[in-house]
């Protein structure tokens, strides 16, 4: 390797400063922690009570993926520096929030009875990119 190469080499190791243990430590928690959700979240959808309604199955089921979806974000207000990471994370907790309403008041409405015209579903505006 000529020696040109091996300074190249070396200055860009030098630039991936080695974790601190508390730093490791603090991202084991967080990933531990990600996973927890995720399996709780998966958990919830499992438990989710089957109609045989595509309409309602498909709520009772995305309720709990998007309350998986708020308690992530979360995680990553807690752990994460990257403002831009921690803006979208803020931003998926609000839109969820309402979307979980929305779902919740329309699973609601189809348990009540048919005849319903649709028209009682609380708009999503604002929560779609």
């Amino acid at each position: 390797m000529s020696p040109s190469r091996r300074v190249l080499l070396a200055g860009v190791a030098g630039l991936a400063a080695p974790a601190s243990a508390e730093h490791r430590h603090a991202m084991h928690v967080f990933g531990t922690e990600m996973h927890r959700q995720m399996r709780a979240m998966t958990d919830a959808m499992d438990a989710a009570p089957m109609s045989g309604d595509a309409d309602r199955d498909f709520l009772a089921m995305m309720i709990p993926h998007h309350r998986g979806a708020v308690e992530m974000a979360r995680l990553v207000l807690v752990h994460g520096r990257d403002p831009l990471t921690r803006r979208l994370a803020e931003e998926i907790i609000a839109s969820q929030q309402v979307e979980i309403a929305s779902m919740q008041a329309r699973l609601r409405s189809l348990a009540s009875g048919p005849g319903k015209d649709g028209q009682e579903f609380p708009a999503l505006s604002g929560t779609r990119g």
